[in-house]
């Protein structure tokens, strides 16, 4: 791929994906196209169909944010669409600072937090750019798979969910997960379009995972906010977790994942059934190590 995103692209995608009896213009047996024509769209957001084609087309590199806000509100984008629009255009909602070039890492109080978490039962981790993955806990690693047993470039969420097979017997509903997985990388390359880790990153799924091709073609955007996931575990079942996602307070682009379960459930049984079989292996390999000093 030569490219990651471009403003274009995500505009085709978000007309072919908008009903045009949804904003009030007559389905007919004679539309070639799925979705909004180009000239309804550009009726709907109130600038000329000139002016909605070079843009389309990439012939005009500017777009004022009243243009955006009024082609937001046309397409009825949601509030992460409408920021990837934003980021696409060169006007960011927010202010995204350029990617460092060190790597992401977690600080001690974070760390801490994994660990306490552990104490409650509750599955944790920390993604970074890219869907990097920085932390794990103790339960997550169980639940999920140990990142840190990972050589340090394959500690990726989209890694794990595309290229690994054991993802897909471990998610329940793993079709979802994977396209929520795209979504949430598409949305970080409208923000960071200039990281080379980023390019390297799409270029290697896309090689490797013709379902990544498609669901990255999809144009698909999502920030995750909270929601629930359910597992097929080896070792204690089906169950099912809510998640929170979390923004870290004074790191950029760190997000906090907790995973709970409802008191009495056997989701949360099964929770604490891991947790102990995760113990016990941790004592298993201690006690096969050869002694020390």
């Amino acid at each position: 791929m030569n490219h990651l995103v471009t403003l274009g692209e995500f505009l085709r995608a978000a007309r072919s994906r908008t009903e045009p009896a949804d904003v009030g213009f007559p389905t007919t047996a004679r539309r070639r196209v799925a979705g909004l024509r180009r000239e309804e769209l550009a009726q709907l957001a109130g600038v000329s169909v000139d002016y909605y084609i070079r843009l389309e087309q990439g012939r005009s590199r500017t777009a004022s944010r009243a243009v955006l806000d009024s082609l937001a509100a046309a397409l009825r984008l949601d509030e992460a669409e409408r920021c990837h629009l934003f980021d696409l255009a060169g006007q960011p909602e927010r202010i995204h600072r350029p990617p460092a070039a060190r790597r992401q890492r977690v600080s001690t109080v974070v760390e801490q937090l994994l660990a306490s978490l552990d104490s409650a039962y509750c599955p944790a981790f920390v993604l970074g750019r890219r869907t990097d993955v920085l932390a794990v806990n103790g339960l997550a690693a169980a639940l999920i798979t140990d990142f840190a047993a990972l050589p340090q470039d394959e500690r990726n969420q989209a890694r794990f969910v595309f290229l690994d097979p054991y993802a897909r017997e471990l998610y329940a509903d793993w079709e979802q997960v994977a396209a929520d997985t795209a979504a949430m990388l598409r949305m970080d390359a409208g923000r960071h379009a200039a990281d080379p880790e980023l390019r390297a990153l799409v270029d290697d799924l896309s090689q490797r995972s013709s379902v990544f091709r498609r669901m990255w073609c999809d144009q698909r955007v999502v920030e995750r906010t909270a929601g629930t996931k359910a597992y097929r575990h080896p070792v204690v079942g089906d169950l099912t977790v809510t998640y929170q996602a979390m923004a870290l307070a004074g790191e950029e682009d760190q997000i906090l994942f907790v995973y709970t379960t409802s008191a009495g459930t056997a989701d949360q049984t099964a929770l604490r059934l891991l947790a102990a079989w995760a113990s016990s292996a941790i004592l298993s390999a201690s006690d096969s190590e050869p002694a020390r000093g």
